[in-house]
């Protein structure tokens, strides 16, 4: 404990109590409080956004660069799982297609 630099120490401290009150604010008040109605509409997009934001990387991105090839196996995975929700609309079968495509690209043609 003694290594550890003061500023570092007061940033640590200064980020929780930051945490704690913002995510004690709605507790405090004594009244309801709502979100207005465009904040509303767009928290229901959050979901879909969060997802994108984690799967489009995992298949547009290897090593830190744009894929520059197509003999990936991970876009032809993900052509035909987005082919199978949108004409299904199942996500186990999106699954399930994805990796039918996937593993044998993968693991028979080593792409």
């Amino acid at each position: 404990m003694a290594d550890i630099d003061p500023w570092t120490l007061l940033t640590i401290v200064l980020l929780g109590v930051i945490t704690v009150v913002t995510r004690s604010f709605f507790f405090i008040s004594s009244k309801p409080w709502t979100l207005p109605g465009w904040a509303q509409r767009g928290l229901q997009y959050a979901p879909i956004a969060a997802l994108a934001a984690v799967v489009v990387p995992e298949i547009v991105v290897s090593q830190g660069a744009l894929v520059t090839t197509w003999q990936d196996a991970r876009l032809f995975s993900a052509a035909a799982g987005a082919a199978w929700f949108f004409w299904r609309k199942g996500v186990l079968g999106t699954i399930v297609v994805g990796m039918l495509v996937y593993l044998p690209l993968r693991l028979g043609l080593g792409w």
